[in-house]
């Protein structure tokens, strides 16, 4: 995917300086009775000022000719006043409409301090001793010993966002803003057989939990240095480029004194909570599981990578799941995202057609002809509130964006409430098409980002080393049994929402491939492929094993979001009406799509596609090589 420079890089945000008004003010204010007394040594000015009398007559000719005179000034100088078109404003009237040149200039509040000037660390010690008493109790195992499965609501922290047209935006009053706004949604527990399979997350009856294997996206962040399409930051750039010749009004008025407050990839204080909140939430369900680790006398081997937000999402994670301080507690492999380096986690990094548009990034004519369908009528809406400026259908797209993005990090935005239930609907499907063609089962390029760590998982599964590293694994780590252990009963790795959506289309979940390809025209009724359900931010993926009576050997179920999702695509896996699958019957048909993968072809070969709907793929998958 082609990357440009954010604009607003390394940019800094200045405060205006407060003008002291005070002196116009005292001008501006009544005469006191002090200063009229001062008058009493001059009666003959004074008095003829405040006795003079009028009569109506008077007033009237003296309103008439004020009238006439106005008339006569505004036709010898019509430059003065009248209103202007937007491309042909004169210099008085920008004067008039300019918003303050500190709009749209980036907000930033570096903290902490580079050198605090208290920061008498050796006086604040945290290990002061006299701890009291401190002997643990028994694990937890929701997933084992509650009635029912705890539902995730997804943002208790954020101001839920009103709509246009309604208070909290509903005409219905269902209608959760949280939820369409795709992979900048929150996570939230999905509705009992939204995935086509009606069960829950806890163990099926006559059945016990072995064994997990969980796979989860970073919180909440600031938005990227890049987008192909829209981008927060390249359009505030533009806006305080040209804060001198636009002003907002109506809806928009308060952009007159809007400031880009987003930082840039890391994590908001949002996302933190997220990632802390999953962390103890999965340890209230799957803390007996840490039981074998103490009978084996080990520690979990849980694995991120490099990124900041990656690596501060894997750590909060940690605390939330087994409390400060970590050490001794487990231990927590950072893999390397940076190009040249073998990371499933991170599988772009050594694919070189994942960074060719023409195959990696189909999604653009898509998204851009929907939203010129969705957001026609926000755009005549919204364009002439904002005087001065030509908004873009782009733009308006920005503008849902930045909904999302102020939302996540600061808690609220006023950017929300400009759009209809129906346009927040429109935006969903937009990301749908944009994740679809780039990253998932549309994309000529997702299959083979996702099989690598499909590698891994049937090692783990089967306990035995990866046995041709030939895709995105990375031999150093992954034949290391330190480093890449093959016997726990808990793994835990952090990646991006596109690899989620790589191993979803590698693994052949084909129920979210059910209604492809999207059209870009309308949005299909009842459609699979919803990123907000599937790829949120903190997104998870339980890989849950199970030992049940009545069943031959372990078996195995995928839940997403806490949705049972079918493994009917997969080889050999029935249509169980809990999501099951036999975990030999589960890794013969994955070991069969590893074999059908070929990276050498997929990343490396010379192939092309067409752009737009002339070509497409359901798989994931490029076109065959042709036969010798």
């Amino acid at each position: 995917m082609s990357r440009s420079s954010d604009i607003e890089h390394n940019g800094e945000y200045k405060q205006l300086a407060q003008a002291d008004l005070s002196t116009e003010a005292d001008a501006l204010l009544t005469e006191s009775d002090s200063k009229h007394e001062s008058y009493a040594g001059r009666p003959s000015c004074y008095a003829r000022a405040t006795d003079a009398r009028f009569g109506v007559l008077h007033l009237s000719i003296a309103f008439i000719g004020g009238f006439l005179a106005c008339f006569a000034t505004l036709m010898l100088f019509p430059t003065l006043c009248g209103s202007h078109s937007n491309s042909d404003a004169t210099s008085n009237d920008l004067v008039r409409v300019a918003a303050p040149s500190h709009v749209g200039s980036t907000e930033r509040h570096d903290f902490p301090p580079l050198s605090p000037t208290n920061a008498y660390t050796s006086l604040f010690p945290t290990d002061v001793g006299y701890a009291g008493p401190t002997p643990t109790g028994a694990e937890p195992g929701v997933v084992a010993t509650a009635p029912s499965y705890p539902v995730h609501t997804g943002a208790p922290a954020l101001v839920s966002p009103s709509t246009k047209g309604g208070a909290k935006g509903s005409k219905s009053g269902g209608f959760d803003v949280f939820k369409h706004w795709g992979n900048l949604s929150p996570w939230y527990s999905v509705e009992r057989g939204t995935f086509g399979v009606d069960s829950s997350a806890e163990a099926p009856g006559q059945c016990a939990v072995t064994g997990l294997h969980f796979l989860h996206r970073h919180g909440a962040r600031y938005p990227t240095a890049w987008a192909s399409y829209g981008g927060p930051a390249n359009f505030s750039g533009r806006l305080h480029e040209s804060a001198a010749g636009w002003n907002g009004t109506g809806e928009l008025e308060f952009m007159n004194d809007w400031t880009y407050k987003l930082g840039e990839e890391v994590l908001t204080p949002f996302g933190r909570q997220q990632l802390y909140d999953l962390g103890v939430s999965l340890r209230l369900k799957y803390g007996f599981l840490l039981k074998n680790f103490t009978e084996s006398n080990t520690i979990p081997v849980f694995r991120t990578e490099s990124q900041d937000r990656m690596l501060h999402s894997a750590l909060n994670f940690a605390v939330g799941f087994f409390g400060l301080p970590l050490e001794g507690k487990y231990l927590q492999s950072v893999t390397i995202e940076e190009d040249g380096y073998n990371n499933t986690l991170a599988p772009y990094k050594t694919c070189p057609n994942a960074a060719d548009r023409s195959k990696a990034d189909r999604a653009i004519p898509y998204v851009k002809e929907w939203a010129s369908i969705y957001l026609k009528d926000a755009h005549a809406r919204l364009q002439p509130q904002l005087k001065g400026y030509d908004l873009t259908i782009e733009d308006i797209y920005v503008l849902q964006q930045i909904c999302a993005y102020e939302t996540v990090a600061i808690g609220y935005s006023k950017f929300c409430g400009l759009f209809t239930e129906e346009e927040w609907q429109g935006f969903e499907y937009a990301l749908d098409l944009y994740f679809w063609y780039d990253s998932a089962f549309g994309s000529p390029v997702a299959k083979v980002q996702g099989v690598g760590y499909i590698q891994e998982l049937v090692a783990r599964l089967t306990h035995s080393p990866i046995e041709t590293h030939n895709s995105s694994t990375n031999a150093t780590l992954d034949d290391n049994p330190i480093t890449f252990p093959l016997d726990q009963s808990l793994y835990v790795d952090a990646t991006h929402e596109v690899v989620v959506l790589n191993v979803i289309t590698a693994l052949n979940l084909t129920s979210f491939a059910a209604d492809g390809p999207l059209p870009s025209d309308h949005i299909p009724k009842n459609r699979s492929f919803v990123v907000s359900q599937i790829a949120p931010f903190a997104t998870n993926v339980q890989f849950q094993l199970l030992s049940c009576a009545g069943l031959s050997g372990p078996q195995i179920r995928v839940i997403i979001n806490d949705g049972v999702v079918p493994l009917t695509g997969i080889r050999g896996c029935p249509e169980q009406k809990d999501g099951m699958c036999s975990v030999d019957t589960f890794v013969a048909a994955q070991k069969e799509i590893i074999a059908d993968t070929d990276w050498e072809y997929d990343c490396h070969g010379k192939w092309s596609v067409p752009g737009g709907p002339a070509w497409n793929t359901t798989t994931g998958s490029p076109p065959k090589p042709p036969k010798p």
